[in-house]
């Protein structure tokens, strides 16, 4: 399994991701009951409970949405003063306490007890457990079609026929990856901690998580074990496989800032004598997360390594859901964030980005968790034609899957992204006068932004007037040939073989009828000369305009999909090769006719349509589509062309009042016209049913595709989930993670929430169920008495059955 020696065996429920929470609850589930009661053996389960520790008020703001999320799963949790603490907790310093969070049902269990245990119920069901037997190699063969697929495993034993391997070798995975040409992206570090002597008065206390000391507290019978996070971890640079079972020597120049800050929340240590210390290899990935799945490069070889120090702790849940992947060719739940295609495949053996990122990942684990924080590591990876521009114009930059994308602009001036600096770990400069990462430090907080009023600005230009927003970052995918409309049958949800010139908004679902994707899908004509717009092509061509932070993830499902179908078609990727700005806005129409040689009228470009185009006399495909439900115009333009193209629609703009508009616009405009967003509220565990997007699919087709049979059986009995807009009057920003009461009783979560500037409320997005296990129609829907409860509070809430803004889609055809 790819469990190492540092291993601490705790387990907490809560965590700042449902996905997260239900894997947990499964290892939970698995580690005190399922296995003892299949094998007769104890795991070394205890469950003696967990103590978050706030020393602030941010941070006990934080464990307060962790509390109202737990409750739409029933975990209870309870915020306690720092004098119920003391009470809890005799030996704890509660000084410098602003509370805590005390979770009853946390536990630990032992490590090995749980190997041995989940060792024996493994071969009791046919498996076979072969020690001391390394592997030397992996075979692979290439298949009629060109694909590499997994055939064989070498051991120093012989070699094992399979076409399915699973890598879980931890901080050996990428040597096992490099065996079968397979990118693993993870760091190893020494990672470390040590036992103390017997502590008087220590047994049956909760384990201890003080965030802002990073150091963790976990009870190991009479004595502590002390644990945690420094900024200055130590890379172990030459992974010796020989080394399997082995020990570092613990350097306690980076160990002692874990001691002090354990001394200084339970004093007695400081006369407590140290038993054993334990430093051991550990894998850390570019984002804290495991990297799971079947590698891109190679079909069966999946991966289940990057841990991160929490293999025990998510090895049930993620368990559950490798063997799913494997079998069933897609996991249960959501696991995108877990998921190796989260990751383009330029970073994943970019080895500086790697580096930096698990370096910040790692000394920032211990952080709050803020809404809008961005990474200081392994930035400016890929740059759009339009990033130099922007940057001068005040863009502040979000990153998404290596691109600079502009996130909102900054009327101070331009705030470059400067070279990452570890924190001054390593003996590095810390940068002075940061302007960026003073941006970031403005928003760490979960009240409104110190410049919610520029991003206000940005939507009100665009509903009044008109905007600009690069979106250049987009995936931009071809799919042509001889079977092209064979591919897009089966693959897209709705019906995209319309005329050339057509453009259809459409989702790829999985299996079981989640949403892998949401996309535009624009049927091209054959055109000779439009190169880069329009490649050669026999048979049909369509081109696909996917969100750029799930661009490796789409790419990867549709590939897959190709393979396992054997259509003859080819999937191109121009995302590097074109630019896209969208202009939107009641005004978007008189600024562009400047610029574009064609009539813009609706008779002449109705909504969802595209044609080549000149722009500035440089050629363009223009589409009329909106992500902000405005009339708008797409540009997807040549590299080249780009910079004048975008120059000349400013220019064209400047007397009707145009503004450059970032992501945390889009973000806000889109949620207030009801537009979902993939991975947030719209997810691969979705169906587009229970979403609300049962336009997007041909079910009065006859067309077979991917995922109808799951959507037809659900229409025929009824929704048992249900996508619901909610709105508070209570000016408080939401985030996503509070819980939905209806009738007083908790029915769900909110997956997405922000702030509607035209409306003036903040409007949050959920999937709520029926608490009797009825189906979730329309009329149970209206019938509710809602409130949403963030933080331990509850704000009376409205539940919409259409957007609250333009629910009659004028604006996006024009009408004002």
């Amino acid at each position: 399994m790819g469990i190492t020696e540092t291993e601490k065996g705790l387990l907490w429920q809560l965590r700042p991701s449902d996905v997260e929470v239900e894997l947990l609850a499964h290892t939970r589930q698995v580690v005190s009951h399922d296995l003892q009661e299949e094998t007769g053996l104890h795991t070394g389960w205890i469950q003696n409970g967990g103590l978050f520790i706030a020393s602030n008020r941010q941070r006990l703001d934080e464990y307060k949405r962790l509390m109202s999320l737990g409750k739409a799963y029933g975990i209870e949790s309870h915020v306690l003063t720092p004098e119920e603490t003391k009470k809890l907790y005799p030996l704890m310093n509660v000084d410098d306490l602003y509370g805590t969070l005390y979770v009853p049902h946390d536990g630990t269990m032992d490590p090995a007890g749980t190997c041995t245990t989940l060792t024996r119920a493994a071969t009791a069901r046919g498996a076979q457990v072969i020690e001391n037997c390394p592997v030397t190699g992996i075979q692979v063969r290439t298949d009629d079609f060109g694909v590499r697929r997994v055939s064989a495993v070498d051991t120093d034993y012989g070699s094992i026929q399979t076409p399915c391997v699973v890598n879980c070798a931890g901080v050996w995975a990428s040597t096992l990856g490099k065996m079968a040409r397979v990118k693993v992206p993870l760091v190893a570090m020494h990672h470390a901690y040590v036992v103390t002597e017997r502590i008087e008065g220590i047994q049956n206390m909760p384990n201890v998580r003080d965030h802002d000391a990073s150091v963790y507290l976990r009870l190991q019978g009479d004595a502590l074990s002390v644990g945690g996070y420094e900024s200055n971890p130590i890379f172990w640079e030459e992974v010796s496989d020989k080394f399997a079972f082995g020990l570092f020597d613990l350097d306690w120049d980076v160990f002692t800032q874990h001691i002090e800050g354990a001394i200084n929340r339970v004093p007695i240590l400081e006369k407590t004598g140290i038993k054993s210390t334990v430093c051991g290899p550990e894998s850390f990935t570019a984002d804290h997360k495991p990297l799971m799945g079947e590698a891109p490069e190679l079909r069966g070889f999946f991966l289940g390594c990057g841990f991160n120090s929490a293999g025990m702790m998510l090895g049930g849940g993620c368990g559950k859901e490798l063997a799913h992947w494997i079998i069933h060719g897609r996991p249960e739940k959501d696991m995108y964030g877990y998921d190796i295609r989260r990751f383009h495949h330029s970073l994943t053996d970019n080895r500086l980005w790697i580096r930096e990122r698990s370096h910040e990942s790692y000394a920032k684990n211990y952080s709050v968790v803020f809404p809008h924080d961005e990474p200081l590591a392994g930035r400016n990876m890929r740059r759009d034609p339009l990033h130099e521009e922007l940057l001068q114009q005040g863009c502040v930059f979000q990153e998404r899957h290596g691109w600079e994308r502009p996130g909102w602009f900054n009327p101070q001036g331009p705030a470059p992204i400067l070279s990452y600096d570890y924190y001054g770990a390593y003996e590095h400069q810390p940068h002075k006068d940061y302007q960026y990462n003073r941006l970031l430090g403005d928003e760490y907080t979960f009240d409104f932004p110190p410049h919610h009023e520029i991003i206000q600005k940005e939507c009100l230009s665009c509903r009044d007037a008109v905007a600009v927003f690069d979106m250049s970052y987009f995936g931009k995918f071809y799919l042509v040939g001889p079977e092209a409309r064979k591919a897009a049958d089966w693959l897209f949800s709705a019906d995209v073989h319309k005329d050339p010139g057509s453009t259809v908004y459409t989702c790829m679902l999985n299996h079981r009828g989640g949403a892998e994707s949401d996309l535009t899908v624009s049927r091209l004509a054959r055109d000779p000369e439009a190169f880069p717009l329009t490649p050669a092509f026999e048979g049909d061509g369509y081109y696909l305009a996917v969100g750029g932070a799930a661009a490796q993830y789409n790419w990867s499902h549709i590939t897959t999909v190709l393979q396992d179908k054997k259509f003859n078609c080819q999937l191109i990727d121009s995302s590097e090769d074109m630019g896209m700005i969208s202009i939107q806005g009641p005004k978007s129409r008189a600024v562009l006719q400047e610029v574009l040689e064609t009539d813009l009228s609706n008779e002449a470009f109705p909504f969802s349509t595209h044609k080549l185009v000149k722009a500035a006399g440089h050629l363009v495909r223009a589409m009329r589509l909106s992500f902000v439900g405005e009339m708008g115009w797409e540009l997807h333009i040549p590299k080249a062309s780009c910079v004048p193209v975008y120059k000349a629609v400013m220019k064209a703009g400047a007397k009707h009042g145009i503004v450059n508009a970032g992501y945390r616009a889009i973000d806000s405009l889109s949620i207030e016209k009801g537009y979902r967003h993939w991975h947030a509220d719209l997810r691969s565990d979705d169906t587009p049913l229970e979403a609300g997007l049962a336009f997007t699919c041909k079910l009065k087709s006859s067309i077979p595709f991917l995922g109808r049979e799951v959507l037809e059986k659900q229409k025929a009995s009824g929704l048992f989930r249900r996508l619901v807009c909610f709105t508070i009057d209570k000016k408080v920003p939401m985030f996503g993670l509070e819980a939905i009461w209806r009738n007083e009783k908790v029915v769900g979560h909110i997956r997405r929430a922000d702030f509607g500037f035209t409306i003036n409320k903040t409007i949050a997005y959920g999937y709520i169920q029926n608490p009797e296990g009825g189906p979730v129609s329309l009329e149970f829907v209206k019938s509710g008495d809602y409130a949403l409860e963030r933080m331990g509070v509850i704000y009376p809430a409205q539940a919409h059955v259409k957007s609250p803004f333009d629910p009659d889609n004028k604006r996006v055809k024009g009408i004002y």
